[in-house]
């Protein structure tokens, strides 16, 4: 029997994020690789809002400014506050869902207002308020006022599900919004649409991730925190006020993972209602055809930017690892990472290893000096080993290189003394396919790599190895992420089972898990022809469970769960 819940009636979605057609993070990619299943679902039901950061002279070049039934008229006739504006457009990525951004600086005129209003109501303390606080908390406002305006003008809620126009029907509408940043938007829509059924999303809490990021152990002393007691501590108090309260006024809460469930409950005081894991759409990866092509390409780009930085040809049967993501030092393992490297080369490697660290930082510019090598090696190639470059580890010029963590691990770990065996590369830049060196994307790269390493010490999720996977990557991650937990439960943990090596990692064996992580390395380095073919389509079959189609579920489940709350909270008030 069947038992997987059907997809729930709803009219109207609105899902709110400082993401929308803005790429800074994860929670980008969470949205707009869920958005073509969504739109399969409920097509042009959702509404993505944004906020318009963008100008004419630097415009988002992931949303298209056009007409969209019924929600451009609204635009043109909306009677919004003062310099609060909106654009109605589509947000350029696969399915392409209705997208609308909102500019938002009059909402700073009213913020000490709109702050005392949410502290009588809902506790919010933003009284020790600082850094981009005051920016998110302005564009959630504006949002939650966006939506009371698009449900006003009777956008969405004219027809009823047999497609009859009545008066006395009760449209279905859900607010779904993501992290702290949009948690005012979410509670504007609690005090003044009760009808709307309230989702909160947190992909990580702030202060689960200002304790970690402040070098203290989260997970043996999980069970003793007190999340107040923490944020006084590390100056927190307004952000985890409002996510705190958020969570709580929510009609259901939700979050990524397993393992940052059990933070939330700890720190946040409230259970998240449904763990709704991130998927990933395909339509990113290079199709069975082009693949071969697409992994020569990315190999290519990545030999020859090693080989003029190094001044030695490195030919194809280099073993090309990466890691990447946010550049957040111990959080996302990059010092693990780098003693990782260190590590191998104390290992019988079968072959040597290219190791590039792809997280951006604070680039000054791309390197003249390694844009014009690499330009001459079109014409002639090398022959013969040349000089390395000055600094041969970094790809673009920081602005910071004293303090940068990253670079000085890397030149006090010895890695500028060149070693054949094991050559680590930074390259802390946006890889956007306009950074002036490699000139592909991170996508565009992915490919060529023979593996990933993921070592995070706080990672609620972890896109970065389910997307190696899904471009059939074998992939290193631990077991304090929330991907990493998830393989544990669904598969067997070899490479050639699903393409996974997870590490058990927690906060006091560090050292364990490099050699652990170093000796994984070795095995793949070491991995024949058939073997490899083996763990690539484990890889992909993994990739394949964790699809946006299996995942939507959980959505469907938060979703019914928040509609049937909002409609007995309707039933209420109309009984007074």
């Amino acid at each position: 029997m069947d038992t997987t819940p059907a997809t729930p009636q709803v009219d109207l979605i609105f899902e709110v994020s400082w993401e929308v057609c803005n790429k800074i993070g994860g929670i980008y990619t969470v949205l707009s690789t869920k958005a073509k299943t969504l739109q399969k679902l409920y097509k042009d039901k959702t509404i993505f809002i944004g906020p318009d950061v963008w100008t004419s002279e630097n415009p988002s070049p992931w949303f298209t400014e056009c007409k969209v039934d019924g929600l451009s008229a609204w635009a043109k006739n909306a009677k919004l506050p003062d310099s609060v504006s909106v654009r109605v457009g589509r947000w350029e990525i696969p399915g392409r869902p209705i997208a609308v951004l909102v500019k938002f600086d009059g909402m700073y005129a009213v913020k000490d207002e709109f702050y005392g209003e949410m502290w009588q109501r809902f506790g919010v303390n933003s009284l020790h308020a600082y850094g981009d606080y005051d920016e998110g908390c302005a564009f959630a406002h504006a949002s939650g006022i966006v939506i009371e305006s698009i449900i006003a003008s009777g956008y969405g809620s004219k027809l009823t599900p047999t497609g009859r126009i009545s008066k006395k029907y009760q449209p279905r509408m859900v607010a779904h919004f993501d992290e702290w940043t949009t948690g005012m938007g979410l509670l504007y829509v609690k005090w003044k649409l009760p009808q709307v059924a309230t989702v909160f999303t947190t992909h990580a809490t702030s202060i689960g991730r200002s304790i970690c990021g402040n070098n203290k152990p989260l997970y043996d002393y999980m069970k003793g925190y007190n999340g107040d007691q923490m944020a006084a501590e590390l100056n927190m108090e307004a952000k985890h006020s409002l996510e705190k309260c958020v969570a709580h006024a929510a009609d259901i809460f939700t979050t990524v993972s397993d393992i940052t469930a059990t933070e939330c409950e700890q720190l946040l005081e409230r259970r998240p209602d449904v763990v709704t894991p991130n998927g990933f759409e395909k339509n990113f990866v290079p199709s069975a055809a082009k693949y071969p092509e697409a992994r020569k390409t990315a190999r290519d780009r990545m030999l020859t930017v090693a080989s003029a930085l190094t001044g030695k040809r490195m030919d194809d049967n280099t073993f090309i690892v990466i890691t990447s993501g946010r550049c957040e030092y111990r959080n996302k393992g990059l010092d693990l990472f780098l003693d990782m490297c260190e590590e191998l080369k104390h290992r019988r490697l079968c072959r040597n290893v290219l190791a590039f660290v792809m997280v951006p930082a604070w680039p000054k510019e791309a390197r003249s000096d390694l844009a014009g090598r690499m330009a001459g090696m079109n014409d002639t190639p090398f022959v013969n080993d040349e000089a390395p470059l000055a600094d041969p580890v970094l790809t673009h010029w920081l602005n910071n290189p004293d303090s940068d963590a990253v670079n000085s691990r890397i030149h006090s770990l010895g890695f500028t003394t060149l070693d054949p065996r094991v050559t680590v590369i930074y390259v802390p830049c946006y890889l956007n396919a306009t950074d002036g060196i490699f000139n592909l994307s991170y996508y565009d790269l992915l490919p060529g790599a023979d593996a990933t390493v993921f070592p995070s010490y706080y990672e609620p999720w972890g896109y970065t190895p389910l997307e190696s996977v899904a471009f059939g990557v074998p992939t290193v991650t631990t077991s304090l992420s929330g991907f990493g937990q998830w393989v544990l439960k669904v598969s067997e943990n070899y490479f050639d089972e699903c393409g996974v090596n997870v590490i058990g990692r927690g906060d006091s064996n560090y050292r364990s898990v490099v050699e652990n992580i170093s000796h994984s390395i070795e095995y793949l380095t070491c991995a024949d022809e058939k073997e490899t073919k083996k763990i690539h389509k484990a890889a992909m079959r993994t990739a394949a469970e964790a699809a946006w189609p299996e995942f939507m579920v959980y959505y469907d489940q938060a979703y019914a769960l928040a509609l049937d709350k909002a409609a007995e909270r309707v039933k209420m008030i109309k009984n007074r």
